[in-house]
């Protein structure tokens, strides 16, 4: 019978997954592809096998899932139908903070799982969402492996300089310092450039992870040498409800002036800024793309204004750039997005194929192009497998199997 990986990408609203099967040879084969969305609003189920064809279009009364836990017993019962009643022999999940601690994936004890807890004030939108599946699996099968892959981890090669702030020494030695996030999306990318745009693949790429979330980042041979994402997942661009960078005077004014709690600062700074904050409409792209309101039209500017910003900053960090790539969802499915980037950065000789853009590549740019430009879709949950792989089939494995022995 196939062994089968699990992959669990869990936020506060929806869990996302990939059942993968794994054979002789260690190589990973698609098998399910699903998410179970509106958890606590209106829960829906969709799923699809690896050809795309829909599996599962279920929906629920919202008190049959109200939380995390019950959302997984909707995905476990599901693959149990479809699938196979067979437990999976890992699961593999995205954890956004790893913090100073974590620089590759780890399999999860109590000990990992109280550390991953601690650094949830760094990441309130996501961390703790992260970790609920992690704890629900414990409490009913405690034996069967579990990794944490972290979105942190592949920046932890950055030199020195540009991981730190000008703050003094003894903050920086408990952590505060810059940690990047998205890492799993560009560790994939980043092994997909020498399969898709070779040329590029071992030269100065800045990768532009557009979503709800948005980051970019530098790489150099493929590792990540600057990233506009520090502290916390509040930095950088623009994102669809959160500010990006902004002057930290601003946190010190909503307390002195607008005698606003660190609670209340908190809940603005992550759920009312960004796109949502400056359109006052929406923080969906698409939305705002439709809509005629002039501030919709400010909000979707200053995205394109702040990433095109970010991008002259990255090719600094390089000393040079030979290519950019877009990738998530914006990124990959928002067209006008991408060419009023690319536009306002010809004066880096980048030359815009529009036809080819519109149709979403792979390659965006003209022949003439003296950079290169892809869009590349991305592919966590596959990075999250590989890494679950590989952990299952190392001396890791081994000492966790005779640890719960």
């Amino acid at each position: 019978m196939t062994k089968t990986i699990l992959v669990i990408n869990a936020g506060s609203s929806s869990v996302k997954f990939q059942l993968f099967g794994v054979t002789d040879h260690d190589l990973l084969g698609l098998r399910v592809k699903g998410q179970i969305e509106g958890i606590g609003t209106r829960p829906r189920l969709l799923a699809k096998d690896a050809a795309g064809e829909l599996l599962v279009d279920n929906t629920w009364p919202t008190a049959d899932v109200d939380s995390v836990p019950k959302a997984l017993d909707k995905v476990v019962g599901f693959l149990r139908e479809h699938v196979g009643g067979n437990l999976p022999v890992a699961i593999g999940h995205r954890v956004v903070h790893g913090g100073a601690d974590y620089k590759q994936p780890v399999i999860i004890t109590d000990a990992v799982l109280e550390r991953l807890r601690r650094l949830a004030p760094l990441a309130p939108l996501h961390q703790l969402n992260n970790l609920a599946p992690i704890s629900a699996i414990r409490s009913r099968h405690p034996h069967l492996l579990q990794v944490a892959c972290f979105d942190t981890a592949f920046h932890r090669g950055h030199p020195d300089v540009a991981d730190r702030f000008a703050i003094p020494e003894q903050l920086f030695g408990e952590g505060v310092r810059r940690y990047g996030f998205h890492g799993l999306s560009y560790e994939y990318i980043a092994k997909r450039l020498a399969e898709v745009a070779p040329a590029i693949a071992g030269g100065r790429v800045v990768v532009a992870h557009l979503g709800s979330g948005s980051s970019m980042c530098a790489l150099v041979a493929g590792k990540s040498v600057e990233s506009t994402m520090g502290f916390t997942a509040l930095d950088g661009l623009p994102m669809g409800t959160r500010p990006g960078q902004m002057d930290p005077g601003i946190v010190l004014y909503l307390m002195t002036e607008k005698h606003m709690s660190a609670r209340s600062i908190e809940q603005l700074l992550y759920n009312e800024c960004g796109l949502k904050g400056l359109s006052g409409i929406s923080n969906d792209v698409r939305e705002l793309l439709a809509s005629t309101s002039s501030r919709a039209r400010l909000a979707l500017e200053y995205f394109v204004h702040r990433v095109c910003l970010s991008a002259g900053m990255l090719a600094a960090a390089m000393g040079g750039i030979d290519g950019i790539v877009f990738t998530a969802g914006i990124g990959e499915n928002a067209p006008s997005i991408r060419e009023n980037v690319l536009r306002r950065l010809s004066w880096l000789g980048l030359e815009v194929d529009s036809a080819a853009n519109a149709r979403g590549g792979p390659c965006i740019s003209t022949e003439r192009s003296r950079i290169s430009c892809y869009v590349i879709p991305t592919d966590e949950e596959l990075m999250i497998a590989r890494h679950t792989l590989c952990l299952l089939g190392d001396g890791a494995s081994a000492e966790f199997e005779e640890k719960r022995a």
